[in-house]
């Protein structure tokens, strides 16, 4: 069994974070400035420690230095004599980076189809009655062996759908051409956020996300600076990940270590106006993934963020400083500090509203998976370089790492659009023969019915003569074409200095 990880520590307990009940889930709250990000520091490290991969967003820039020594910060050797700290040494850890717009870090893709109509429609702010229609457009790919792999295939299906609405409404429902077009509009404005760059060949293969190193767990740092320009992009695509971590991992049962950690920064993002479907779908992931083997902490403000049905799935519980300014706050103080086991001797609603930085309540779960009585201490401070890396350091760290050259090249297969192109095509072409065929099945008719008459009244001579006619007709053309073709050099020539 792995060692405890010492998280935490005042002046007569060490609270340690047992690592068989690490994947019971957990949960880091406080305001802004108050020192969750360095928490999250600490906890990534010590989990890399024991040999457990973690995932985790960088929403500021600055988790990148857990991939560096740390060294010359006052604070943290100030920290370490007050705690003292026997043993601690600065070091850097095992970090792969990752971008979903391929710039700070590796890219992360998945394909529309993998994405799904549930997950596209949030991403895509659609209502019940669009995501209806998604949700049918999925149903007919589906059902025609047509793969939805960027967003041009799902345009493209979009467009096809729409065209032959009719044929489509007696077998699957109605097919709102209003809807197609919101969901158009949706794609276009997830397109200039630079979503496209999300959807695509190679998809992000989860394994690469639980290596180890050495026997450290690697850290997986999501560059998500400019990912939070749009919120419901960013939320969507971290909860994805978090379904095929579900979907795809075997059961492992109780285990002595996660096999996995999952860091869900800015949580709040996950619920904000989610409809009752999506919210049910996480609670039942936090529910069940534990028994896959993988951790996961929800990282917000207020513990009010998260709704209670999953909130009451996480045991492992830091709590930095509130602020109670205004009624709702006071309230929500008052809130989080029931939500933690009692400690007699510690008013918890008066200690949220005085902790220092770096400052927490803290309650992790005992062996026997009860919540221990909180208490209030210290954050052991970080081994790693505290704030961000430099460019160099980071392209240093893409080239070296495990995951180099697998994902920075994109592959575009034949799917949904170069399908329907094919098919559209031949369809015109179709059509085409088919006009040209009634137009010569009618020419014949004509000339038929003119032989019939001229037959009836020359005999053969009416037949010559007309082929005598046809012959001159061709001839005068050719004739006029030939000085059609002087007349246009001429006027090039006169263009282009006058050469003929």
């Amino acid at each position: 069994m792995s060692d405890p990880q010492l998280i935490a520590k005042n002046a007569t307990t060490e609270i340690h974070l047992l690592p068989q009940m690490a994947n019971r889930h957990g949960l880091v709250t406080g305001a802004t400035g108050t020192g969750k990000t360095v928490t999250l520091q600490t906890l990534a490290e010590h989990f890399s420690d024991i040999g457990v991969p973690c995932f985790m967003s960088d929403v500021k820039g600055d988790l990148s230095g857990l991939s560096q020594p740390g060294g010359g910060n006052a604070k943290v050797d100030e920290r370490v004599e007050m705690l003292k700290l026997d043993g601690f040494e600065h070091k850097g850890y095992p970090v792969t980076f990752w971008d979903a717009f391929g710039e700070m870090g590796h890219p992360v893709r998945t394909t529309v189809s993998d994405m799904g109509p549930l997950l596209l429609g949030r991403m895509l702010d659609l209502n019940e009655t669009q995501s209806g229609v998604l949700n049918l457009v999925f149903k007919v790919a589906d059902d025609n062996g047509l793969l939805l792999l960027d967003l041009k295939d799902l345009r493209a299906m979009l467009a096809f759908v729409g065209d032959n609405a009719k044929q489509f409404t007696t077998e699957y429902g109605n097919v709102s051409a209003a809807s197609i077009g919101a969901i158009q509009r949706g794609l276009l404005e997830l397109e200039s956020q630079g979503g496209e760059k999300i959807f695509g060949e190679p998809m992000l293969n989860i394994a690469d996300l639980m290596q180890t190193e050495k026997g450290r767990g690697v850290v997986n740092i999501l560059s998500a600076d400019k990912l939070m320009q749009s919120p419901k992009m960013y939320a969507t695509l971290l909860l994805w990940l978090l379904s095929e971590l579900f979907e795809n991992l075997p059961e492992a049962g109780d285990l002595d270590k996660p096999k996995l950690v999952f860091f869900f920064d800015e949580a709040h993002l996950l619920f904000n106006d989610a409809p009752d479907a999506l919210v049910d779908k996480i609670e039942q992931v936090v529910r069940l993934i534990r028994s896959k083997g993988v951790g996961v902490y929800f990282v917000t403000q207020n513990p009010a963020d998260v709704p209670d049905k999953v909130l009451s799935q996480l045991g492992n519980r830091v709590q930095h400083a509130l602020r109670a300014f205004s009624a709702r706050d006071q309230k929500a103080v008052k809130a989080a500090a029931e939500t933690m086991r009692d400690n007699a001797t510690l008013d918890e609603a008066a200690a949220i509203t005085e902790l220092g930085v770096g400052e927490a309540l803290v309650s992790f779960l005992d062996a026997k998976g009860r919540p221990s009585v909180v208490e209030r201490a210290y954050i052991v401070p970080p081994q790693g370089q505290i704030g961000p890396i430099t460019d160099v350091q980071r392209q240093r760290a893409m080239q070296t790492s495990l995951v180099a050259g697998v994902y920075d090249k994109d592959v575009d297969r034949e799917s949904a659009y170069e399908t329907l192109k094919v098919r559209t095509e031949q369809a015109a072409q179709a059509a085409e023969a088919e006009a040209q065929a009634k137009q010569d099945a009618k020419a014949a008719k004509q000339e038929s019915n003119g032989d019939g008459v001229l037959g009836s009244v020359l005999g053969g001579s009416g037949r010559r003569e007309g082929a005598v006619e046809a012959m001159a007709k061709s001839a005068a053309r050719a004739i006029g074409s030939q000085v059609g073709r002087s007349i246009i050099r001429g006027v090039l020539g006169s263009i282009f200095g006058g050469k003929r």
